[in-house]
């Protein structure tokens, strides 16, 4: 058993613990966000020097690997097995936030486009255009998806989803990211 010291670190949830791995998830998505957004402001001052190629490179790997794999991790595991769980229920609700989590999935995607061929030119060294508005656009799609993820899916899939159908899920979630936890 993990012994935590108040204020320390918590240690992190594993594929066992699928549901607050997700939102341990969501945490660093904020962090890489809010990371996104101080490159931003840093660029017109300081161009693409060392730092900022190191953030655009940092960037460029969460977002190409841990938040699809996350994103992965709803819509191919936990949607369908929410939706299973809610059988004979108010399915309709369901249905719908499961929509529109995915919808918000492609928009986020497509906000992302843009973003990454900047941060492979600010990883590169080369000059890039990146906006703080554009970070905020991204920042602010993000923060929104994941306060519904938080109240919304992960509380109803707790309450719903069964015992071995989440050890499913994690198992799942581990063999997405070769054998490893997030």
């Amino acid at each position: 058993m993990a012994v935590s010291f108040p204020g320390g670190p918590a240690p992190a949830p594993g594929p066992d613990q699928p549901l607050a791995l997700l939102s341990a998830c969501h945490g660093r998505i904020a962090r890489q966000c809010a990371t996104l957004s101080r490159l931003a402001g840093h660029l017109p001052e300081h161009g693409s020097d060392a730092s900022a190629q190191s953030a655009a490179a940092s960037l460029l790997r969460y977002f190409e690997t841990a938040a699809v794999h996350h994103h992965e991790d709803e819509e191919e595991d936990l949607f369908p097995a929410l939706i299973e769980a809610m059988a004979g229920s108010d399915a309709v609700c369901l249905h719908a936030l499961v929509q529109g989590l995915k919808a918000d999935h492609r928009r986020l995607a497509a906000l992302w486009e843009p973003l990454r061929g900047a941060l492979a030119e600010i990883a590169a060294g080369m000059p890039a255009s990146l906006t703080p508005a554009q970070a905020r656009e991204f920042a602010e799609a993000y923060a929104g998806h994941i306060r519904r993820e938080e109240d919304e899916l992960l509380p109803l899939a707790a309450r719903l989803i069964a015992d071995d159908v989440l050890a499913d899920i994690g198992r799942a979630m581990r063999a997405r990211r070769g054998g490893g936890a997030a």
